[in-house]
């Protein structure tokens, strides 16, 4: 099934998200644990006190709370508006940032130490990955970091929710590879997340000086 004329597939899933983005907030409220509290700690041990992090995806702002906790500077975006509006009723700040074309970086922000893009690159159509992977790598500086989870699988699909529809692409941690190869990312730590909706590959990979 294709996503309504005009729209890509990324463009549903963000409209989607608007309308959930209350009870996905409340749904994950709080500290991360596990697996995802490890993976964002490494993040933390890889880089220095004050770098700074783009943060993909931001939604409710639980992640960046954490790294900004443990000195890092984030930078939280969203493309859905109701994420962001979460975040500002919190006192936080948050940009809109649609990674299918708009710029990564701007005076404010030249370049990144870390690009963060958790449970958020499954909402982008397959081909359309490797061009965002490439344009992130572009804003890190050399010696930089990526945390980046996919869906574990294979192709794309749609997944039905109660009232919406969100797009999800998997690969296969030989496909991640391949991906980290083409933007030039040597990938380090690793780990696999199982959850209600299935496998999550994460990795913590790094952009050679």
């Amino acid at each position: 099934m294709s996503p309504p004329r005009g729209r890509t597939p990324n463009e549903e899933t963000v409209a989607a998200y608007e309308d959930i983005a209350a009870d996905y907030a409340e749904d994950t409220r709080g500290a991360p644990t596990g697996v995802l509290a490890e993976a964002l700690g490494r993040l933390v041990t890889h880089l220095h006190a004050g770098a700074t992090v783009l943060e993909v995806g931001s939604g409710p702002g639980w992640d960046a709370d954490f790294l900004e906790s443990r000195g890092l500077r984030v930078r939280r975006t969203d493309a859905a508006r109701a994420f962001r509006d979460l975040q500002v009723a919190r006192g936080r700040q948050a940009e809109v940032l649609d990674v299918t074309r708009d710029p990564f970086t701007d005076e404010a922000w030249p370049a990144y130490d870390a690009v963060l893009a958790l449970f958020v690159l499954q909402h982008l159509g397959c081909e359309v990955v490797p061009s965002v992977l490439a344009r992130a790598v572009a804003a890190m500086r050399p010696g930089g970091a990526a945390l980046l989870s996919v869906r574990e699988g294979e192709g794309e699909r749609w997944e039905q929710g109660e009232v919406h529809r969100y797009h999800v692409s998997s690969w296969t941690e030989e496909g991640l590879d391949g991906l980290l190869d083409a933007v030039g990312l040597v990938p380090g730590w690793r780990a696999r997340l199982v959850d209600g909706e299935g496998g999550w590959l994460l990795v913590l990979a790094s952009r050679p000086r």
